[in-house]
């Protein structure tokens, strides 16, 4: 894919790679195309698109980091535990100012209320969840109930309309795409992206719950230099992955893709 054209790429020095794509290449993170000797994500930061039409960007390094961190950590809705997402928490509120809603706190009630009437930048969602091309199986899971992909558009929606400030990065640590269904990995990042949110961080498949914890908290760290783009900060945050013995498999780092605006 990326050899006929590689040396354009090294004219054009370009600072972020930035993919539109469509059938099956949609669930490959291209962050782990190999040339023999590099991964590509070692060599360039990688965001995705669902289309050309992009949205006014407002760089989160003119805006204060705050975020809205809500996560599991016990099991709820027949998914396992979830053991690690409390360091996870921990980690991102030593990096950022915000609300956290955790376990009992996180009900579909508390969420709603704080996305709608407050403003965030940041939005943090660290639980299970699935992508998938119907609605209907594309969820987000809450203490209580389910948060469906077509629930949280709207609360974006009215969050944005209410504020007049849009979710500049949405972040799903935990969530997983639907197996076999080729258009799952931009079922809820896509959802989000129309919705308002201009960035998405989502996963392509069930994710490792420490390695995870680990990325999240380098992310949030390269986050506070503001010279860096979006794509740049994950792609440093994948690299301290892959520079670890313990996760340098791409099974670890490669999930975590970037939809939606780069900057």
């Amino acid at each position: 894919m990326i050899r006929p054209i590689e040396t354009q790429i090294q004219v054009a020095n370009p600072d972020v790679l930035v993919f539109v794509l469509d059938g099956s290449l949609r669930n490959v993170p291209m962050g782990v195309l190999h040339d023999g000797e590099q991964y590509l994500i070692e060599k360039h930061a990688i965001a995705l698109t669902p289309g050309l039409q992009l949205l006014e960007p407002q760089p989160l390094a003119t805006q204060q980091l705050q975020a809205l961190v809500a996560g599991l950590s016990e099991a709820r809705d027949d998914f396992g535990d979830l053991p690690n997402v409390e360091r996870e928490v921990t980690a991102i509120q030593t990096q950022v100012s915000g609300a956290v809603l955790l376990n009992e706190d996180f009900s579909k009630e508390n969420f709603a209320a704080l996305l709608t009437d407050s403003s965030f930048p940041i939005v943090h969602l660290a639980t299970h969840g699935q992508f998938s091309s119907d609605p209907e199986q594309t969820f987000i899971l809450a203490w209580d109930e389910r948060i469906r992909s077509t629930e949280l558009g709207s609360l974006l929606q009215q969050g944005e309309l209410r504020r007049d400030a849009a979710v500049e990065l949405l972040v799903l640590s935990a969530c997983e795409t639907a197996t076999g269904d080729e258009r799952a990995a931009l079922g809820l990042a896509g959802v989000a992206v129309r919705s308002g949110a201009r960035s998405t961080l989502a996963t392509l498949w069930l994710v490792d719950d420490q390695g995870t914890s680990v990325l999240m908290e380098d992310l949030y760290h390269e986050l506070k230099d503001t010279s860096q783009t979006k794509a740049e900060v994950l792609r440093q945050a994948q690299l301290q992955l892959l520079q670890n013995e313990e996760y340098n498999h791409p099974y670890f780092w490669a999930p975590f893709i970037l939809i939606g605006y780069w900057l």
